[in-house]
């Protein structure tokens, strides 16, 4: 029963501290375009086909 004296109180710090994690990230804009990096690698400006040595 003692033990829940020192686990309670240490979920409640790990828990107000994802919390507040949670809130800087998301006014600092880590959630603001989540879509675009994911499609970026289907738009590659790079041409496979042409190499430094075809020139």
């Amino acid at each position: 029963m003692s033990v829940i004296y020192l686990l309670l109180p240490l979920a409640l710090i790990f828990s107000a501290g994802a919390v507040g994690i949670f809130i800087w990230a998301t006014k600092n804009g880590q959630f603001d375009d989540l879509d675009t990096p994911g499609m970026r690698i289907l738009f590659d400006d790079d041409d496979p086909q042409k190499t430094s040595s075809d020139t």
